[in-house]
């Protein structure tokens, strides 16, 4: 909550509140039932967002298990990528399939009319900056957002400046 934009400005997270039904149910760190009622939280969380005028917009970037490892593979082979590699990241390569149906829960059970899912293919990063731009400019298109009235008289600054 208290990272949340103000209104008039917008705010990008980083998977946030769901890596706790990600990682929790591969590693199985909570029971099953306590991920159930994780995922209506996240849902009321978002609803409350959407009642009170924020557009949620929810993007999962799908890559493919090749795509992951070509990737992986790079920040290894290239000293100038290594600050983005982590060792753990090939243990929880090998829970891919755990991870896809966690996935898959995720954007099944946390999609909905106030805050959907939109899943972006992104092996290839031409297309996944096209398909989220094209996201955005649709939401700020249907939002139209407005510069914020001055809460000053403009012609009186305008005329004391002239003055100047």
């Amino acid at each position: 909550m208290k990272a949340l934009p103000q209104p008039g400005e917008i705010g990008i997270f980083d998977r946030s509140h769901y890596e706790d039904v990600l990682i929790a149910r591969v590693r199985e760190l909570v029971p099953r039932s306590q991920l159930g009622r994780r995922y209506a939280q996240i849902n009321r969380f978002e609803k409350s967002l959407a009642d009170d005028g924020v557009s949620v917009l929810k993007v999962f970037l799908h890559i493919s298990y090749e795509e992951q490892r070509k990737r992986l593979l790079e920040r290894l082979d290239n000293p100038d990528k290594h600050w983005k590699f982590n060792a753990g990241d090939i243990d929880e390569r090998a829970a891919w399939p755990a991870y896809q149906q966690a996935y898959e829960l995720a954007l099944e059970r946390c999609s909905s009319d106030a805050a959907p899912w939109y899943v972006v293919p992104s092996d290839r990063k031409w297309y996944r900056n096209w398909a989220i731009s094209k996201l955005l400019l649709e939401h700020l298109e249907g939002i139209a957002p407005q510069y914020p009235e001055a809460d000053f008289d403009v012609q009186e600054c305008r005329a004391r400046l002239l003055a100047t």
